[in-house]
This record gives C-alpha cells, sequence and structure tokens, in this order.
C-alpha cells in the first residue's frame, strides 16, 4: 500500500525524474507555497523547462540565479507613485515571491525568456565525458603473450 505522493518533489527538483519513476510511491507531503503557479516539462531527453505564471511582472523586476544544484526565481513589484483611478478590486496578485528549484548533478540553465505573462527557464543536463559511461574491451590475452615475448627476447 502506497501512502507517499511524489508530486511535492517533481514541484521543485529538475532532472531526478528517474529517480522518482523508480521510487514511485514514496514521497513527502509538503506544505510548500504555491505562488507563483509553475509547470516542469522535459523537452528533450536532457532538457527540461521551466515555466513560471509571472503576470504583472516586467523583466526588471524577475532574478534568476543559478548557484550550486539551486536555481532561484524571484519577483519584486516595484511600488509605483500615482495610479490613474481607484482600484476597487485587486484580482492579480502583484506580491513579492522567491521560488527555489533543487537541480540534479549536472543540470544548467540554458536560457530564459519572459513572453505573454510566463517566464520560461530553459535547462539542460550535460554530462562531463569522464561520466559518461564507456566500454571496455575484453582482450583474449594473445597480445600480453606477445608482449612478454618480445620482453624475453
Amino acid at each position: 500500500m502506497r501512502t507517499f505522493d511524489l508530486a511535492p518533489l517533481y514541484r521543485s527538483t529538475v532532472g531526478f525524474d528517474r529517480l522518482f519513476s523508480m521510487l514511485d510511491g514514496a514521497g513527502f507531503d509538503s506544505s510548500a507555497p504555491t505562488y507563483p503557479p509553475y509547470n516542469i516539462e522535459r523537452t528533450g531527453d536532457n532538457a527540461y523547462r521551466i515555466s513560471i505564471a509571472v503576470a504583472g511582472f516586467a523583466e526588471n523586476e524577475l532574478t534568476i540565479e543559478s548557484k550550486e544544484n539551486t536555481l532561484t526565481v524571484k519577483g519584486e513589484k516595484q511600488e509605483k507613485g500615482e495610479t490613474q483611478g481607484e482600484v476597487l478590486y485587486q484580482g492579480i496578485a502583484a506580491r513579492a515571491f522567491e521560488r527555489r528549484f533543487q537541480l540534479a548533478d549536472y543540470v544548467q540553465v540554458t536560457g530564459a525568456q519572459l513572453a505573454n505573462g510566463l517566464l520560461h527557464v530553459d535547462l539542460v543536463r550535460e554530462i562531463p565525458e569522464a561520466k559518461k559511461p564507456r566500454q571496455i574491451p575484453i582482450g583474449n590475452g594473445k597480445a600480453k603473450a606477445e608482449v612478454l615475448e618480445a620482453k624475453a627476447a
């Protein structure tokens, strides 16, 4: 019987999806903030995109920082001095926010763009050549014997 939900882990991590697929049933219930809403998509084998709804925020009011294995997106509205009229109802949230995403090893931010009220952050997992699996040839022992014979002669 499964008593854990992985959804909270999917919400704030990028690149760990293979691990979560293996666990499929273990997770933690968290009271993570829900503002602003966002999506995490896989756009390729090793490519991801985080889309965050930032309606009402201008490009200069958003900050994206990648440090170690953490991606931080901050938004802070700048105060407007005067408005044209009296606001009767404010349904568009203009509060400051900070979202943190834990990135798997070798996941790097490749770019970000703001379009139609959505901030898109593109990521890619680039595994160094030294960390990739490699094929090891299996010898039959003849080459080693030939080297030993050449040294003896």
